[in-house]
Parts: structure tokens; sequence; C-alpha cells
């Protein structure tokens, strides 16, 4: 009984570190026309921030599974809770360029080591039906911080403010870290055979340097990657290519995120009867349905229902993909894999929607069609991942 009411307690407090982990993301975005006024920068310094964050981001989950293994997982999240919440504090009180490169760095390094050891965690420890739970929290927060930001920028300390706030969120949530220090050894991991509805009570044997290992990397790289330039570029297809008014098209995008947030928790109720990679496969045929629709829908209800069923389609594949890991690779090998993926995943981010930027110069209308392109890339690879694990 008291190893499950820890496990409970444990789970809640690791559901508030996925919404911190979402409240920074697309607040810069929110803040930044008015924080490159202030501050006398160049409009398109915020690229430069993004890929600083994203990069050591990337090192940082690279790295992660030797992190954890030399420290565990525990105090790992606290430091990295105390990273993201001196990057945000960091922005509040900067007045030049130092502070917001510093603070990239904070936000960077603290949110890859936080996404792969909470994942890896999860992963080990609790259900699928939790994995897609803990990523809609993601979702919840990643809705709130340009909520927040968008509010306090009518106030007359205006984005500071804000930023402030989000802080002080990710520094109290570091000190309940730290209070439940603990907790984290006390919750046990499930048996693997077990959770994957195996009788033969085999263990996994594939390594993090095996093919399987690298081709778990290019599924995230990919997924994340086609994930983002839907998200980034969906709007702009609406409104240059199509004619849509701009207001129409972003409640068009809003549907899409809410899909994947929405279509988490749903996913999260059905999991454990129908498994991780039933319910992927269906989702990345919903996404393909979606993106193809996507492509002829002129009208606003169109391109709604389009996206809608994009971001429903996407809403199982990162967090079932993750909650598969220790069913794929041998015990020792879990972590670092899971580590890889979230590196691969901000190397993803940081690659194909720029590329897709590319592509948008001489072509809007062939992102459309490159999102077909690459769901039916990131299901071949999956496709042949399930058949060598």
């Amino acid at each position: 009984m008291a190893a499950a009411r820890a496990s409970f307690f444990l789970l809640t407090i690791i559901y508030l570190g996925f919404v911190s982990l979402g409240l920074p993301d697309g607040t810069l975005g929110v803040a930044w026309p008015a924080m490159y006024r202030e501050l006398g920068l160049p409009i398109g310094f915020a690229g430069t921030i993004i890929i600083i964050g994203t990069v050591l981001s990337a090192v940082a989950a690279l790295t992660s599974g030797k992190t954890i293994a030399r420290f565990s997982t525990g105090p790992v999240v606290l430091v990295s809770c105390l990273l993201t919440g001196s990057g945000m504090m960091t922005i509040a009180h900067t007045h030049g360029v130092g502070g917001l490169i510093l603070a990239a760095v904070f936000l960077g390094l603290g949110a890859g080591a936080v996404d792969a050891a909470l994942n890896g965690y999860v992963a080990k420890h609790y259900t699928g039906r939790h994995m897609n739970w803990l990523h809609a929290c993601w979702g919840i927060g990643a809705t709130c911080g340009p909520l927040v930001l968008a509010q306090v920028l009518r106030s007359e300390t205006g984005w500071r403010s804000g930023y402030f706030g989000i802080a002080v969120a990710q520094l109290s949530l570091a000190v309940v870290f730290l209070l439940t220090l603990g907790l984290w050894k006390k919750v046990h991991e499930r048996p693997i055979a077990v959770a994957a509805g195996a009788g033969s009570g085999r263990q996994p044997v594939a390594q993090a340097n095996s093919p399987a290992g690298w081709l778990s990397l290019l599924i995230f790289g990919i997924y994340v990657g086609v994930e983002t330039t839907a998200g980034l570029w969906a709007g702009s297809i609406l409104v240059v290519s199509r004619g849509i008014a701009a207001d129409k098209a972003a409640i068009c995008v809003a549907f899409y995120y809410g899909a994947i947030t929405g279509g988490r928790i749903l996913v999260g109720v059905v999991v454990e009867r129908w498994g991780n990679r039933r319910v992927i496969f269906l989702g990345t045929c919903v996404a393909l349905v979606g993106a193809a629709l996507f492509v002829f829908a002129p009208t606003v209800p169109l391109a709604a229902l389009a996206l809608t069923l994009v971001g429903l389609g996407f809403a199982p594949v990162y967090p079932g993909l993750m909650h598969e890991v220790p069913r794929r690779f041998a015990p020792a090998a879990v972590q670092s894999v899971i580590g890889r993926q979230s590196g691969a995943a901000a190397l993803g981010y940081a690659t194909l929607p720029p590329a897709a930027g590319w592509l948008a110069e001489r072509s809007l209308e062939g992102i459309a069609w490159g999102l077909i392109a690459g769901i039916l890339a990131l299901m071949a690879v999956i496709r042949r991942l399930n058949r060598i694990t």
C-alpha cells in the first residue's frame, strides 16, 4: 500500500514536471515582437536563440544515459528544473544579448535532460496510459505558456513579468523535486514481459548501437520534424497560398495542437487494451488521411478538419514509441536509447522546419505534399523497426 501511494504521488509530481517542461515552449514567439524592440536587437536574432537552445538540448539528451546512470533520475530532474527556472528568470532580467544567450544555455541543457529522464522513468515504471497522459501534460504547459505571455503583455511590466511568473513556477517545482528525492527509488520497475503481454518471459536484447537503435533515432528525427513543420507552416499555406484570413488560419492551427493534446488524453484510455504498436499504426494512418485532405482543403472547415485529423493521428506516436523502448531494448540500454531519441527529436526540430522554409520560397504547397511524404517515410521506418524487434 505504501509503495502504491508513493507511485501515485510521484506520478502526480512527474505530470507537473511535464507541464512545467512545456511552459517555456512557444513563449518566445509571443514575446519576441516586444522583446527585440525593447532590447534593441535584430528581429532575426530569435533564430539564433532557438538554435543554441535546440543544439544544447540535443547534447543534454544524447548524453543523459550516462548522466542518469551516475546520478540517478531524481537528482537529474531536480538540477534540470533548476536550470530551466534559472533560464526563465535570466530572460526576465536580461538587458541584452549576453543574458539571452545565457538563458538559452540554461533552457537547452535543462529541457534536454529532464525530457529524457522523465520519459525513461515513466517508460520503465508506469503504463502506456500514463506515458500518453504525460505528454498531454506537456501540451497543457505549451498552451498555457503563450497564454500567460499574451495576458501580461498588456500590463505595465510587459513580457518580463510573464517570464518572471513562469520562472517562479519552475523554481517552486524544483523545491518539490528536492523534498521528494527519496520517492524515485521506492517505485519498482514493471516486468517487461508482463507489460508487453508476452507469455514467454523473454527479455529484449537489442542494444543502443544495434540497427534497431539507429532506426529508433531516425524515427524520432522524422516524426518531430514533420510534426513541427506542420504546425509552423500550415498557417502560412492557408493565408499566403489559399487566401484564408489570418485569424481563421490561426484557429485551424489551434485545432491541430489541440488535437494532439486531446488525442493523447483519449489514447491513454485505450492504449492498454490495444497496445502501443497498434495505436501508433492507426494514428499514422489517420495522420496520412488528414495530410492528404489538407492538400485539397481550400476552405476553413476542411482545413480545420484536415489539421485536426493530422493532430489526432500524431498524438500517440511520440509517447507510444517512448513507451515501447523497454520492450525493444535490453534493460541496460533503455535510458541511453531514450536519451538518444530525445536528442534526435531535437535535431529533427532544428533541421526539417528550416528545410521546409527553403521549400516555401519556391512553393508553399510543396510543404503540404512534403507532409504526406514525411508521414509515409515515418510509417515505413516504424514498420521496419517493428519487424526487427
